[in-house]
């Protein structure tokens, strides 16, 4: 038999560790999945691109937190596409994977490079196209070539900062006869200890500051090195008040900490004032700004800042950076933390402390009631009681969340833990469900699998719907909680925030489901389990016995505005 250029494909798949391809296959790729009949490969099944696409994000985001715990795991994820169409519909979760910074290798299969001249159908340039949203775009022109960006591929996406590639795979290429072999991927670096004067000078303002505060980002979360307990070393030695980035995804800080306050919201006067600050570190952050443009400024000119990440893209780039050190999170946090620790006597840090104690006051006492509707008359649930509900009940769970309107309950009520919560961080709707089938999967492979609950709004969970079909067809255990309020609910919200006035003033074009979707009879037919829950005494003993079952659950929950 001849091997070919898929063979090679499938070969250096399983060298890398790779265990599943996510796709929804074409007539391009049939030599790539023939290839992987005769391997020990998992091809998991996607009914749109996109889908795949946000089951290989989440998968990797999941897995990477397992590498934290097993070197030997290598956490990518794979995605396998069909030519530019399948390509451009995966484009909405390729950018949400570039935003949550998951290591993925996406593939697509192409036209014959020496038929392309024709135009044919579903033509399209994959390089320009997926450019944008990933680290390295670019296609095998010869098999000679697939080895070495075949490796190139992996350690592009597995090197910090990670976040996805592309590589395109002409047919031809995948034909054409070879007698080449994978290449060895060799050790992936960190981002290093940083620039040790840097940190230096880092750690001489945290000393002269008068009340610091420390601003963690999701960065901080994906660090090699325990960025977590790195950023609360920091916090702990200099008496810094903590907060969240603006759209953080990930769990920077265990927010049951007394020196945790909030995550910063997306609105331009509560996140001036929360980081209205002498001094401020800006750890890991990438999103720290507000949803659209804001009139003043978000951090006074004046405020001395101190900017750590392995993204030196993201160093200094919306404010000045008075220190700035690239490297592993981690590894430079616990550095500073020790410099710190050296120059802060804990006279000083008591002090700071009374402060922060001052200003978490004030600031839960904004917080604690948010998601706390007030609707006397209505049967439903209030975010609030559904969150609370589901800590109850799963407080340990993995939670994938695309809740959007209901999110800040989650993180304002729930105390959650590092490795514990993951989200879309890019805005773009359609990431949340198949991200959390991508990570039940993951957590299938463990010896003590975590229960996974995808917490997803009811707009987003109608993007794509059928990506429940995937984890009924792979009897994933799953369980979504779906926060239905049966409108986009952001958009009013955004709305009244853009233009004034009340609700009354305006009809919401286009913003409502009316008629209302029958979630229930829809995730049925996709194989799952479904229930709808219309009043908050049904929400804990409806957990509970989805939670108790295996396979994929969906409960409809409805919540009021």
């Amino acid at each position: 038999m001849t091997y070919t250029g898929a063979d090679l494909v499938t070969d250096a798949l399983e060298t890398y560790g790779v265990d599943y391809v996510f796709g929804n296959p074409g007539t391009t790729e049939l030599p790539v999945l023939n290839a992987m009949s005769d391997s020990d490969l998992e091809y998991v099944l996607g009914l749109h691109e996109d889908i795949a696409v946000g089951m290989a994000a989440g998968y990797a985001q999941t897995r990477r937190y397992h590498s934290h715990d097993d070197e030997s795991i290598t956490p990518v994820g794979v995605a396998n596409l069909h030519i530019a169409p399948g390509m451009a519909h995966g484009l909405g979760n390729l950018y949400a994977a570039k935003m949550v910074g998951a290591p993925l290798v996406v593939t697509a299969g192409n036209h014959s490079t020496d038929f392309r001249h024709e135009e044919p159908i579903l033509s399209g340039d994959l390089v320009e196209m997926t450019d944008q949203f990933c680290k390295w775009s670019d296609e095998v022109l010869d098999v000679e070539a697939l080895p070495t960006m075949l490796r190139r591929a992996f350690r592009t996406a597995l090197t910090p900062p990670t976040g996805p590639v592309f590589l395109g795979l002409p047919l031809d290429v995948m034909l054409a006869e070879t007698d080449a072999e994978p290449e060895r991927l060799g050790p992936i670096p960190t981002a290093g200890r940083g620039d040790p004067a840097q940190i230096e000078h880092a750690a001489d303002l945290l000393a002269e500051a008068d009340n610091p505060v420390l601003v963690v980002g999701d960065h901080v979360a994906r660090s090699s090195e325990d960025g977590v307990g790195a950023a609360v070393d920091l916090a702990e030695a200099s008496g810094a008040r903590v907060h969240g980035e603006i759209l953080a995804c990930e769990v920077d800080f265990p927010t049951a900490h007394d020196q945790w306050v909030s995550y910063i919201p997306p609105d331009e006067e509560l996140a001036s004032t929360l980081m209205d600050a002498d001094t401020i570190v800006f750890a890991g952050c990438s999103t720290n700004t507000t949803l659209t443009r804001h009139e003043g400024t978000l951090v006074d000119s004046e405020t001395t800042c101190i900017h750590v990440g392995d993204d030196d893209w993201q160093i200094g780039k919306n404010q000045p950076a008075d220190a700035a050190v690239v490297g592993d999170p981690g590894l430079v946090l616990r550095d500073l933390a020790e410099r710190v620790s050296d120059r802060v006597s804990d006279e000083t840090v008591a002090e700071r402390l009374e402060y922060v104690d001052a200003v978490k006051q004030m600031v839960d006492a904004q917080v604690s009631a948010m998601g706390e509707d007030e609707a006397p008359d209505d049967p439903r649930a209030s975010k609030a009681e559904l969150v609370d509900a589901m800590e109850r009940v799963a407080g340990d769970a993995y939670i994938v969340d695309e809740g959007v309107t209901s999110k800040y309950a989650m993180l304002t009520r729930w105390d959650l833990e590092a490795q514990q919560y993951i989200s879309n961080k890019g805005g773009g709707l359609g990431y949340g469900l198949s991200a959390a089938v991508g990570a039940a999967l993951a957590e299938s492979g463990r010896d003590d699998p975590r229960d996974v609950v995808g917490f997803i709004g009811d707009g987003s969970y109608l993007y794509y719907p059928h990506a429940i079909y995937s984890a009924a067809r792979y009897d994933l255990d799953l369980t979504v909680v779906v926060s239905d309020n049966r409108n986009y609910r952001i958009l009013k919200d955004n709305t009244l925030k853009l233009l004034g006035g009340e609700e009354a003033d305006y009809e919401f074009v286009g913003m409502d489901f009316d008629p209302a979707i029958d979630l229930v009879q829809n995730a049925e037919s996709h194989g799952a389990r479904a229930q709808l829950v219309e009043t908050p005494d049904e929400i804990e003993p409806a957990l509970e016995d989805a939670l108790d079952r295996d396979g994929p659950d969906v409960l409809d929950v409805l919540v009021h505005d």
